[in-house]
């Protein structure tokens, strides 16, 4: 079957690695979204090993619509009895792209019209829609009046791992955490250590990847493929207990977090533990400044989310704030690779290191960069900030 898997801008390299580790047969890379042919259980075993997809599309009709007519005739010609059984209800989700139709919600709402008049006019009952927990779930996608309808297989947003009990005001989504991990080229060994973790996201997300946990098996509630008609339910129990089985349970690397806020702490505790690593993962109230790596291991990875200060007249709070992490990555972790991911470039620059690498990265609407920093072993030069 042709599959599609969304992600986040900037993730779809890696995205497309993942899928083809999982066994899938790769057709497309595009922005923000990876095209691939698989089967049943690859499908399950992307749902619940994917760290990097958002949604998991099944398409299953393309046309083109150029007015509401079109959109309603072309919608109308679908046998909707093939996808949404009796007593089912449905949800559309429409996104709309350099069309003539300007609102996502309107096309939405033609498609579903399009959708229960069908019923009605063949069984004279119509299915309910039911927007926040529909059994079949359908995405619409319009880019220059180009129509593609998919089921959606993963049913809630995958992003959505179902671990995070409690988060402060600006976490990351956990795609995006995992992200971060992956694009740091970590082995899931070597020490990993986050001195502002806020709610522990990154730390959550590299102690799965280390301990071989499928993010999927925290998925609340059913994903939407087991409605289907196809549905395999005692191949979907064979791979949920496969991946259950890959879980390590001894520590695999030390992986460690602070934040200078006792309750924020509790909080990344909390997370960590329903997540089941509360024995994977350290955490300790501490100051930026103060942060320093394990004795006795090799250097691994510093990788941080810190505040971007975006209300007016944050500017020099935040330019201390980076000069303090730049001046703890030279003094404290040398021999380290450093991430630092940051929606204020402007304040980045007090870091005062050169940075290796820049990746181009939002976090929600923010343009961000993921800055790396080679912080060199036994030198006390410190490069010009760029």
């Amino acid at each position: 079957m042709h599959l599609t898997a969304t992600t986040q801008f900037g993730l779809e390299e890696l995205l497309a690695d993942e899928l083809y580790h999982l066994g899938a047969d790769i057709t497309h890379i595009g922005s923000r979204a990876v095209e691939f042919i698989g089967d049943h259980r690859l499908l399950y075993e992307v749902a619940l090993w994917s760290r990097l997809s958002m949604r998991l599309l099944r398409p299953f009709a393309a046309f083109h619509a150029p007015d509401e007519k079109g959109l309603y005739r072309e919608v109308s010609r679908i046998d909707w009895a093939d996808f949404i059984g009796p007593g089912q209800t449905f949800a559309i989700t429409a996104v709309v792209n350099r069309s003539t139709f300007e609102h996502s919600l309107f096309v939405a709402q033609l498609t579903k019209d399009a959708i229960v008049d069908q019923f009605r006019e063949r069984n004279g009952s119509r299915p309910d829609v039911d927007t926040r927990n529909p059994d079949i779930r359908l995405h619409l996608r319009m880019s220059e009046n180009e129509v593609i309808l998919s089921l959606d297989a993963a049913g809630d947003s995958l992003h959505r791992r179902g671990y995070r009990q409690h988060t402060n005001e600006a976490p990351l989504n956990e795609v995006l955490a995992a992200g971060l991990v992956l694009l740091s080229g970590w082995d899931a060994k070597k020490p990993l250590i986050d001195p502002m973790c806020g709610s522990a996201t990154i730390l959550t997300e590299a102690g799965l990847l280390a301990q071989r946990i499928a993010p999927g098996l925290f998925h609340q509630g059913k994903f939407g493929f087991e409605n289907w008609y196809d549905f395999d339910p005692e191949l979907w129990n064979q791979v949920r207990e496969e991946a259950k089985a890959q879980r390590l349970e001894e520590p695999q690397a030390y992986i460690a977090g602070s934040d200078l806020d006792p309750k924020v702490i509790d909080m990344a505790a909390a997370n960590i533990t329903a997540a089941g690593l509360e024995d994977c993962i350290r955490l300790s109230v501490r100051d930026v400044k103060d942060a320093t790596p394990p004795k006795n291991q090799e250097p691994g990875i510093v990788i941080t989310n810190p505040p971007y200060g975006e209300r007016i007249g944050e500017e020099a709070e935040m330019a201390a704030l980076y000069k303090t992490i730049g001046d703890a990555l030279k003094a404290n972790f040398q021999g380290y690779d450093a991430f630092v991911f940051t929606g204020n470039l402007e304040a980045a620059k007090s870091i005062g290191l050169k940075t290796a690498r820049r990746t181009p990265l939002y976090n929600g609407p923010i343009d961000c960069r993921l800055l790396k920093y080679e912080l060199y072993r036994g030198s006390r030069r410190e490069p010009k900030a760029v």
